[in-house]
């Protein structure tokens, strides 16, 4: 989502969050995202300056722990399929993600932002606003997601569709139907078998602790109230089911208990775990041939 050729006001928020983990908060280190806070440009005096005033507050708290768990858990599973041999990473909806900018080129990774122009264009100019150099590896791959299709985008952009890919879909599916969900899997979902997803979603509030829910309360009212409201929200077995419809299997499902390591969570700060969001990580499985008519 983007304003006025900004990325949204909540991927700002959360680029800030990531930024913060490493200023505010005490060790050890959840993720170490030592790109964002160039990323923020102008506004990341005001925006960090929240944490580093305001810290303890469980809501941005919940932030940072949220942003940091996520992104962790999305890298630690690419790492292991950079292990198995996949080169291609594609970052749906990619806004201030830093990743290619913190990567080491020598781990033969191709990475495709997808995204909308206007917010890469701005993501640019801060990149080079911050002199941080673009590296050979990334490619942008803007999107009209209403009118273009993903595959087309990808290969486009040069993306080889023979060969597997391991996608990223972070912070956007709660602003989203599950019509709309499905849809964009199904797009992945016709990767080649073996391309891997992860990607986050709200759980449904029966599923949710104290603090999750009191989190969910402030930030969905405000998010509304900037013209992103949260619109889904799923247990982990309905969206077992979106995925397997479209083409996926080996799904693993995660709370932010247990989606670092245990040792992260043995904390001086106010960083806690909460059953506000799940992370999915799932496979594309080998097409069944079609029977002959």
């Amino acid at each position: 989502m983007i304003d006025n050729g900004r990325p949204s006001r909540t991927a700002l928020m959360a680029a800030a969050a990531r930024a913060a983990h490493l200023i505010v908060d005490s060790p050890p280190v959840i993720f170490a995202d030592t790109v964002a806070y160039s990323l923020l440009g102008d506004q990341a005096k005001e925006l960090v300056g929240y944490h580093r005033t305001q810290g303890e507050h469980p809501i941005l708290a919940a932030v940072r722990a949220t942003a940091t768990v996520r992104s962790r858990y999305t890298e630690e599973r690419l790492a292991e399929a950079v292990r198995r041999g996949v080169t291609q990473y594609v970052i749906l909806g990619a806004g201030l993600d830093s990743y290619a900018y913190r990567a080491d080129p020598e781990d033969g990774v191709r990475v495709f932002e997808v995204d909308h122009p206007a917010t890469q264009r701005w993501k640019r100019h801060l990149l080079a606003e911050a002199g941080v150099a673009i590296p050979d590896t990334v490619t942008y791959a803007p999107i009209d997601f209403e009118t273009e299709s993903l595959s087309e985008v990808l290969l486009r952009e040069g993306f080889d569709a023979s060969r597997p890919a391991f996608v990223s879909w972070l912070g956007v599916t709660m602003y989203l139907t599950s019509e709309a969900i499905g849809d964009t899997l199904a797009a992945v979902g016709r990767l080649a078998p073996g391309s891997e997803i992860v990607l986050d979603y709200t759980l449904v509030p029966e599923l949710r602790d104290a603090a999750a829910q009191m989190y969910a309360d402030a930030v969905s009212s405000m998010s509304a109230e900037q013209g992103e409201p949260w619109l889904s929200a799923f247990r982990p077995e309905e969206m077992s089911a979106l995925l397997e419809k479209r083409g996926f299997g080996l799904i693993e499902h995660s709370l932010h208990r247990e989606a670092v390591d245990a040792a992260l969570w043995e904390r001086a700060d106010p960083l806690l775990p909460s059953n506000l969001s799940g992370l999915a990580h799932a496979t594309v499985l080998v097409r069944s041939p079609q029977p002959a008519r």
